[in-house]
Protein backbone atom coordinates (compact mmCIF):
# COMPACT_ATOMS: atom_id res chain seq x y z
CA UNK A 1 0.00 0.00 0.00
CA UNK A 2 1.15 3.49 -0.85
CA UNK A 3 2.62 5.19 1.98
CA UNK A 4 0.68 8.80 0.57
CA UNK A 5 -2.29 7.69 -1.52
CA UNK A 6 -3.89 4.81 0.88
CA UNK A 7 -4.79 1.23 -0.27
CA UNK A 8 -8.50 1.64 -2.74
CA UNK A 9 -10.18 0.55 0.47
CA UNK A 10 -8.93 3.00 2.62
CA UNK A 11 -9.65 5.90 0.26
CA UNK A 12 -13.25 4.18 0.32
CA UNK A 13 -13.46 4.80 3.69
CA UNK A 14 -12.34 8.24 3.62
CA UNK A 15 -14.82 9.32 0.96
CA UNK A 16 -17.64 7.49 3.04
CA UNK A 17 -16.79 9.19 6.10
CA UNK A 18 -16.06 12.80 5.08
CA UNK A 19 -19.49 12.61 3.24
CA UNK A 20 -20.72 11.24 6.31
CA UNK A 21 -19.07 14.15 8.81
CA UNK A 22 -20.46 16.30 6.38
CA UNK A 23 -24.25 15.31 5.80
CA UNK A 24 -24.18 13.88 9.32
CA UNK A 25 -21.84 15.01 12.20
CA UNK A 26 -21.46 18.80 11.26
CA UNK A 27 -25.10 19.44 11.26
CA UNK A 28 -25.30 17.96 14.61
CA UNK A 29 -23.15 19.59 16.48
CA UNK A 30 -25.40 22.36 17.37
CA UNK A 31 -28.14 19.91 17.94
CA UNK A 32 -25.97 18.34 19.94
CA UNK A 33 -25.13 21.44 22.29
CA UNK A 34 -29.07 22.33 22.51
CA UNK A 35 -29.81 19.43 23.72
CA UNK A 36 -26.84 19.11 26.22
CA UNK A 37 -28.07 22.66 27.41
CA UNK A 38 -32.01 21.43 27.56
CA UNK A 39 -30.72 18.26 29.41
CA UNK A 40 -28.92 20.73 32.15
CA UNK A 41 -26.79 17.33 32.95
CA UNK A 42 -22.99 17.64 32.00
CA UNK A 43 -23.22 13.41 31.58
CA UNK A 44 -25.94 13.63 29.48
CA UNK A 45 -26.30 11.27 26.62
CA UNK A 46 -27.98 12.82 24.11
CA UNK A 47 -30.52 10.99 21.72
CA UNK A 48 -28.82 12.84 18.67
CA UNK A 49 -25.84 10.21 19.56
CA UNK A 50 -27.93 7.56 19.04
CA UNK A 51 -28.91 8.83 15.91
CA UNK A 52 -25.47 9.30 14.52
CA UNK A 53 -24.54 5.93 15.83
CA UNK A 54 -27.78 4.31 13.79
CA UNK A 55 -26.56 5.94 11.14
CA UNK A 56 -23.01 5.20 10.92
CA UNK A 57 -23.87 1.57 11.28
CA UNK A 58 -26.41 1.96 8.13
CA UNK A 59 -23.01 3.28 6.52
CA UNK A 60 -20.95 0.79 7.86
CA UNK A 61 -18.60 3.33 9.51
CA UNK A 62 -18.64 1.11 12.24
CA UNK A 63 -15.63 -0.17 14.79
CA UNK A 64 -13.39 0.96 11.95
CA UNK A 65 -10.25 1.04 14.75
CA UNK A 66 -10.93 -3.15 15.29
CA UNK A 67 -8.24 -5.45 13.82
CA UNK A 68 -10.24 -8.56 13.90
CA UNK A 69 -12.00 -8.67 10.66
CA UNK A 70 -14.67 -10.34 12.69
CA UNK A 71 -15.77 -7.09 14.55
CA UNK A 72 -14.34 -4.26 12.31
CA UNK A 73 -13.20 -3.63 8.73
CA UNK A 74 -9.88 -5.08 10.03
CA UNK A 75 -8.18 -1.99 8.54
CA UNK A 76 -4.45 -1.38 9.15
CA UNK A 77 -3.02 1.08 11.37
CA UNK A 78 -1.95 2.98 8.10
CA UNK A 79 -5.54 3.04 6.41
CA UNK A 80 -7.07 3.69 9.56
CA UNK A 81 -4.97 7.03 10.44
CA UNK A 82 -6.61 9.18 8.03
CA UNK A 83 -10.13 8.15 9.36
CA UNK A 84 -9.15 8.58 13.32
CA UNK A 85 -8.01 11.89 11.86
CA UNK A 86 -11.48 13.26 10.00
CA UNK A 87 -12.97 12.05 13.16
CA UNK A 88 -10.79 14.21 15.45
CA UNK A 89 -12.23 17.18 13.22
CA UNK A 90 -15.63 16.95 15.39
CA UNK A 91 -14.26 15.03 18.83
CA UNK A 92 -17.31 15.50 20.73
CA UNK A 93 -19.40 13.20 18.17
CA UNK A 94 -17.53 11.63 15.70
CA UNK A 95 -15.49 8.76 17.54
CA UNK A 96 -18.40 7.77 19.25
CA UNK A 97 -20.71 7.98 16.45
CA UNK A 98 -18.69 5.12 14.74
CA UNK A 99 -18.04 3.42 17.91
CA UNK A 100 -14.23 4.48 17.90
CA UNK A 101 -13.92 6.30 20.87
CA UNK A 102 -11.29 5.99 23.95
CA UNK A 103 -10.70 4.67 26.13
CA UNK A 104 -13.11 1.96 24.90
CA UNK A 105 -11.19 1.42 21.55
CA UNK A 106 -7.96 0.30 23.93
CA UNK A 107 -10.17 -1.78 26.24
CA UNK A 108 -11.90 -3.82 23.66
CA UNK A 109 -8.43 -4.40 21.98
CA UNK A 110 -7.55 -5.37 26.06
CA UNK A 111 -10.79 -7.86 26.17
CA UNK A 112 -9.96 -9.16 22.54
CA UNK A 113 -6.69 -10.13 23.42
CA UNK A 114 -6.39 -11.30 27.01
CA UNK A 115 -9.74 -11.54 27.80
CA UNK A 116 -11.89 -15.03 28.60
CA UNK A 117 -15.00 -16.37 26.99
CA UNK A 118 -16.94 -14.66 29.33
CA UNK A 119 -15.57 -11.25 29.46
CA UNK A 120 -15.98 -11.22 25.77
CA UNK A 121 -19.69 -12.58 25.88
CA UNK A 122 -20.34 -10.37 28.93
CA UNK A 123 -18.24 -7.14 27.88
CA UNK A 124 -16.46 -7.02 24.35
CA UNK A 125 -19.58 -8.24 22.50
CA UNK A 126 -21.87 -4.84 24.15
CA UNK A 127 -19.04 -2.63 23.53
CA UNK A 128 -18.63 -4.19 19.74
CA UNK A 129 -22.29 -2.73 19.44
CA UNK A 130 -22.14 0.38 21.16
CA UNK A 131 -24.64 -0.48 23.82
CA UNK A 132 -22.63 0.14 27.23
CA UNK A 133 -19.25 2.33 27.77
CA UNK A 134 -15.77 1.56 29.93
CA UNK A 135 -13.42 3.10 31.59
CA UNK A 136 -9.81 2.35 32.57
CA UNK A 137 -8.92 3.18 36.21
CA UNK A 138 -4.68 3.35 36.26
CA UNK A 139 -4.13 6.92 37.52
CA UNK A 140 -3.64 7.70 41.10
CA UNK A 141 -3.48 10.93 43.16
CA UNK A 142 -1.21 10.08 45.47
CA UNK A 143 1.99 8.65 43.00
CA UNK A 144 3.48 9.98 39.71
CA UNK A 145 1.24 7.31 37.64
CA UNK A 146 3.49 8.38 34.43
CA UNK A 147 5.33 5.58 35.64
CA UNK A 148 3.19 2.57 36.37
CA UNK A 149 5.39 0.51 38.64
CA UNK A 150 4.03 3.47 41.46
CA UNK A 151 0.40 2.28 41.40
CA UNK A 152 -0.33 1.61 44.99
CA UNK A 153 -3.61 0.39 44.96
CA UNK A 154 -4.38 -2.83 46.82
CA UNK A 155 -5.17 -6.03 45.24
CA UNK A 156 -5.20 -8.77 48.43
CA UNK A 157 -5.22 -12.03 47.34
CA UNK A 158 -8.73 -13.83 49.69
CA UNK A 159 -9.32 -17.33 49.10
CA UNK A 160 -10.60 -17.69 45.20
CA UNK A 161 -11.51 -13.61 45.11
CA UNK A 162 -8.99 -10.26 45.47
CA UNK A 163 -10.22 -7.99 47.58
CA UNK A 164 -9.23 -4.52 46.37
CA UNK A 165 -8.37 -1.66 48.03
CA UNK A 166 -7.68 2.11 46.45
CA UNK A 167 -7.84 5.38 45.36
CA UNK A 168 -7.81 6.26 41.17
CA UNK A 169 -8.51 9.36 39.37
CA UNK A 170 -9.07 10.35 35.90
CA UNK A 171 -10.74 7.30 34.89
CA UNK A 172 -11.85 8.78 31.30
CA UNK A 173 -15.44 7.82 30.86
CA UNK A 174 -16.59 6.39 34.03
CA UNK A 175 -19.68 8.87 34.41
CA UNK A 176 -20.65 8.50 31.08
CA UNK A 177 -24.55 7.29 31.19
CA UNK A 178 -23.81 4.06 29.32
CA UNK A 179 -20.40 2.97 31.48
CA UNK A 180 -20.87 -0.10 32.72
CA UNK A 181 -17.40 -2.14 33.45
CA UNK A 182 -13.41 -0.66 34.47
CA UNK A 183 -10.36 -2.24 33.69
CA UNK A 184 -8.47 -1.68 37.18
CA UNK A 185 -4.91 -1.93 37.01
CA UNK A 186 -2.96 -2.80 41.13
CA UNK A 187 -0.55 -4.50 42.80
CA UNK A 188 -1.16 -7.62 43.70
CA UNK A 189 2.74 -9.07 44.67
CA UNK A 190 4.41 -6.21 45.73
CA UNK A 191 7.58 -8.67 46.63
CA UNK A 192 7.77 -9.24 42.71
CA UNK A 193 10.10 -7.83 40.17
CA UNK A 194 9.03 -4.04 39.69
CA UNK A 195 7.14 -5.10 36.48
CA UNK A 196 5.49 -8.29 37.88
CA UNK A 197 4.20 -6.27 40.75
CA UNK A 198 1.01 -5.16 38.90
CA UNK A 199 -2.43 -6.91 36.88
CA UNK A 200 -5.48 -6.16 35.96
CA UNK A 201 -8.75 -6.79 37.09
CA UNK A 202 -12.12 -6.38 35.03
CA UNK A 203 -14.61 -4.77 37.85
CA UNK A 204 -18.04 -4.17 37.03
CA UNK A 205 -18.74 -0.06 38.05
CA UNK A 206 -21.53 -1.08 40.04
CA UNK A 207 -19.53 -3.71 42.03
CA UNK A 208 -20.01 -3.22 45.77
CA UNK A 209 -17.72 -1.10 46.88
CA UNK A 210 -16.80 0.90 44.19
CA UNK A 211 -17.81 4.25 44.38
CA UNK A 212 -17.41 7.58 41.99
CA UNK A 213 -16.34 10.65 44.19
CA UNK A 214 -16.71 13.30 41.96
CA UNK A 215 -15.58 14.07 38.35
CA UNK A 216 -12.39 16.48 37.61
CA UNK A 217 -13.34 19.32 35.51
CA UNK A 218 -10.72 19.79 33.18
CA UNK A 219 -9.63 23.43 32.58
CA UNK A 220 -13.15 24.05 33.95
CA UNK A 221 -14.88 21.91 31.29
CA UNK A 222 -17.28 19.34 32.84
CA UNK A 223 -16.43 16.61 29.71
CA UNK A 224 -19.69 14.65 29.13
CA UNK A 225 -17.92 11.24 29.36
CA UNK A 226 -16.20 12.48 32.60
CA UNK A 227 -13.11 12.24 34.48
CA UNK A 228 -13.86 10.52 37.65
CA UNK A 229 -12.13 9.87 41.06
CA UNK A 230 -12.92 6.38 42.49
CA UNK A 231 -12.93 4.98 45.63
CA UNK A 232 -12.13 1.36 45.95
CA UNK A 233 -13.19 0.18 49.36
CA UNK A 234 -13.06 -3.82 50.00
CA UNK A 235 -14.07 -4.13 46.42
CA UNK A 236 -14.55 -8.26 46.23
CA UNK A 237 -13.45 -9.29 42.26
CA UNK A 238 -13.57 -12.94 41.45
CA UNK A 239 -10.03 -14.51 40.36
CA UNK A 240 -11.63 -15.02 36.93
CA UNK A 241 -11.79 -11.52 36.16
CA UNK A 242 -7.78 -11.62 36.49
CA UNK A 243 -6.79 -10.31 32.99
CA UNK A 244 -4.13 -13.20 31.13
CA UNK A 245 -2.90 -13.29 34.94
CA UNK A 246 -1.60 -12.28 37.82
CA UNK A 247 1.77 -9.84 37.41
CA UNK A 248 0.54 -9.64 33.81
CA UNK A 249 -1.07 -6.00 34.40
CA UNK A 250 2.12 -3.90 33.22
CA UNK A 251 2.39 -5.77 30.16
CA UNK A 252 -1.00 -5.06 28.98
CA UNK A 253 -0.78 -1.76 30.07
CA UNK A 254 2.00 -0.84 27.28
CA UNK A 255 0.13 -3.69 24.66
CA UNK A 256 -2.67 -0.92 24.90
CA UNK A 257 -0.99 2.33 25.23
CA UNK A 258 0.66 1.98 21.85
CA UNK A 259 -2.73 2.12 19.64
CA UNK A 260 -4.32 4.51 21.93
CA UNK A 261 -1.58 6.87 21.27
CA UNK A 262 -1.57 6.74 17.81
CA UNK A 263 -5.18 7.48 17.80
CA UNK A 264 -5.13 10.40 19.77
CA UNK A 265 -2.31 11.92 17.45
CA UNK A 266 -4.33 11.01 15.04
CA UNK A 267 -7.78 12.74 16.07
CA UNK A 268 -5.21 15.80 17.47
CA UNK A 269 -4.05 16.68 13.27
CA UNK A 270 -8.39 16.57 12.84
CA UNK A 271 -8.73 19.12 15.56
CA UNK A 272 -5.39 20.64 13.68
CA UNK A 273 -7.20 20.76 10.17
CA UNK A 274 -10.56 22.26 11.43
CA UNK A 275 -8.79 25.15 13.14
CA UNK A 276 -6.91 25.95 10.23
CA UNK A 277 -9.95 25.59 8.26
CA UNK A 278 -11.81 28.11 10.97
CA UNK A 279 -8.77 30.66 11.03
CA UNK A 280 -8.93 30.38 7.33
CA UNK A 281 -12.64 31.42 7.10
CA UNK A 282 -12.53 34.17 9.66
CA UNK A 283 -9.75 35.62 8.43
CA UNK A 284 -11.24 35.63 4.90
CA UNK A 285 -14.84 37.42 6.23
CA UNK A 286 -13.09 39.93 8.91
CA UNK A 287 -11.97 43.30 8.08
CA UNK A 288 -9.70 45.56 10.77
CA UNK A 289 -8.49 49.27 9.82
CA UNK A 290 -10.33 49.06 6.33
CA UNK A 291 -7.93 45.53 4.91
CA UNK A 292 -9.39 41.92 5.45
CA UNK A 293 -7.07 39.60 8.25
CA UNK A 294 -6.65 37.39 5.45
CA UNK A 295 -4.30 40.51 3.49
CA UNK A 296 -1.99 40.87 6.89
CA UNK A 297 0.99 39.49 6.95
CA UNK A 298 1.50 38.00 10.26
CA UNK A 299 -1.85 36.11 9.57
CA UNK A 300 -0.24 34.65 6.33
CA UNK A 301 2.24 33.16 8.10
CA UNK A 302 0.38 31.86 11.03
CA UNK A 303 -1.77 29.99 8.33
CA UNK A 304 1.74 28.92 5.80
CA UNK A 305 2.96 27.59 9.45
CA UNK A 306 0.22 25.77 10.43
CA UNK A 307 0.04 24.04 6.64
CA UNK A 308 3.60 22.88 7.34
CA UNK A 309 3.50 21.73 11.04
CA UNK A 310 0.33 19.56 9.92
CA UNK A 311 2.02 17.78 7.41
CA UNK A 312 5.43 17.63 9.13
CA UNK A 313 2.97 15.68 11.76
CA UNK A 314 0.97 13.85 9.75
CA UNK A 315 4.25 12.48 7.78
CA UNK A 316 5.23 11.18 11.49
CA UNK A 317 2.11 9.53 12.24
CA UNK A 318 2.24 7.76 9.24
CA UNK A 319 5.53 6.50 10.09
CA UNK A 320 4.60 5.35 12.86
CA UNK A 321 1.57 3.40 11.87
CA UNK A 322 3.37 1.79 8.70
CA UNK A 323 6.21 0.88 11.25
CA UNK A 324 3.26 -0.58 13.65
CA UNK A 325 2.23 -2.63 10.61
CA UNK A 326 5.58 -3.99 9.24
CA UNK A 327 7.67 -4.36 12.39
CA UNK A 328 5.59 -3.65 15.63
CA UNK A 329 4.56 -1.75 18.30
CA UNK A 330 7.66 -2.53 20.37
CA UNK A 331 9.79 -1.41 17.27
CA UNK A 332 7.70 1.73 16.77
CA UNK A 333 7.74 2.90 20.52
CA UNK A 334 10.27 6.06 19.53
CA UNK A 335 8.18 6.92 16.64
CA UNK A 336 5.04 6.57 18.78
CA UNK A 337 6.63 8.64 21.55
CA UNK A 338 7.93 11.15 18.93
CA UNK A 339 4.14 11.88 17.76
CA UNK A 340 2.62 11.84 21.16
CA UNK A 341 5.02 14.67 21.49
CA UNK A 342 4.69 16.25 18.22
CA UNK A 343 0.73 16.02 17.73
CA UNK A 344 -0.72 17.86 20.77
CA UNK A 345 2.08 20.75 20.75
CA UNK A 346 1.74 21.23 17.14
CA UNK A 347 -2.29 21.37 17.21
CA UNK A 348 -2.15 23.85 20.47
CA UNK A 349 -0.09 26.08 18.26
CA UNK A 350 -2.43 26.06 15.63
CA UNK A 351 -5.79 26.16 17.80
CA UNK A 352 -3.99 28.91 20.10
CA UNK A 353 -3.46 31.29 17.01
CA UNK A 354 -7.30 30.39 15.59
CA UNK A 355 -8.33 31.76 19.10
CA UNK A 356 -6.36 34.88 19.04
CA UNK A 357 -7.87 35.34 14.86
CA UNK A 358 -11.30 35.04 16.67
CA UNK A 359 -10.65 37.56 19.10
CA UNK A 360 -13.73 36.92 22.16
CA UNK A 361 -15.31 34.89 19.96
CA UNK A 362 -12.66 32.24 20.36
CA UNK A 363 -12.89 31.56 23.79
CA UNK A 364 -16.48 31.11 23.73
CA UNK A 365 -18.35 27.98 23.25
CA UNK A 366 -19.96 29.74 19.66
CA UNK A 367 -16.87 28.06 18.05
CA UNK A 368 -14.93 24.52 18.98
CA UNK A 369 -11.58 26.01 19.77
CA UNK A 370 -11.68 26.64 23.53
CA UNK A 371 -12.73 22.77 24.11
CA UNK A 372 -9.90 21.95 21.51
CA UNK A 373 -7.44 23.70 22.87
CA UNK A 374 -8.77 22.33 26.48
CA UNK A 375 -8.23 18.67 25.25
CA UNK A 376 -4.99 18.48 23.38
CA UNK A 377 -3.84 20.38 26.60
CA UNK A 378 -4.80 17.84 28.81
CA UNK A 379 -3.47 15.51 25.94
CA UNK A 380 0.05 16.32 26.95
CA UNK A 381 -0.19 14.57 29.65
CA UNK A 382 -2.58 11.94 29.03
CA UNK A 383 -1.10 8.49 28.04
CA UNK A 384 2.26 9.32 29.65
CA UNK A 385 3.39 13.51 29.83
CA UNK A 386 5.59 14.42 27.17
CA UNK A 387 8.98 14.70 29.43
CA UNK A 388 8.09 10.73 29.90
CA UNK A 389 8.37 10.58 26.06
CA UNK A 390 11.35 12.87 25.16
CA UNK A 391 12.92 10.48 28.16
CA UNK A 392 12.26 7.47 25.74
CA UNK A 393 13.05 8.58 22.70
CA UNK A 394 16.59 10.11 24.05
CA UNK A 395 17.73 6.89 25.93
CA UNK A 396 17.15 5.12 22.80
CA UNK A 397 19.03 7.91 20.37
CA UNK A 398 22.06 7.96 22.68
CA UNK A 399 21.97 4.05 23.23
CA UNK A 400 23.48 4.15 19.95
CA UNK A 401 26.82 5.22 20.77
CA UNK A 402 26.95 4.26 24.04
CA UNK A 403 30.16 1.37 24.03
CA UNK A 404 28.86 -1.93 24.85
CA UNK A 405 29.45 -2.98 28.35
CA UNK A 406 32.47 -5.20 28.92
CA UNK A 407 30.91 -8.50 30.93
CA UNK A 408 32.95 -9.32 34.58
CA UNK A 409 34.67 -12.02 34.57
Amino acid sequence: MDLFTGSERAQRYIADLTAFMDERIYPAEAVYQEQMRAAGDPHHHPQILEDLKAQARERGLWNLFHPHPEWGPDLTNLEYAPLAEIMGRSPALAPEACNCAAPDTGNMEVFTLFGTEEHKQRWLEPLLAGTIRSAFAMTEPGVASSDATNIEMSMRRDGDDYLLDGRKWFASNALHANCKVLIVMGKTDPEAPPHRQQSMLVVPIDAPGVRVVRNLPVFGYQDREGHAEIVFDNVRVPSSDVLSGEGEGFAISQARLGPGRIHHCMRAIGMAERALELMCRRAESRTTFGRKLSERANIQDWIAEARIEIEQTRLLTLKAAWMMDTVGNKQARVEIAAIKVAAPNMALKIVDRAIQLHGAGGVTEDFPLASFWAHLRTLRLADGPDEVHKRSIARAELGRYREPRTPRA
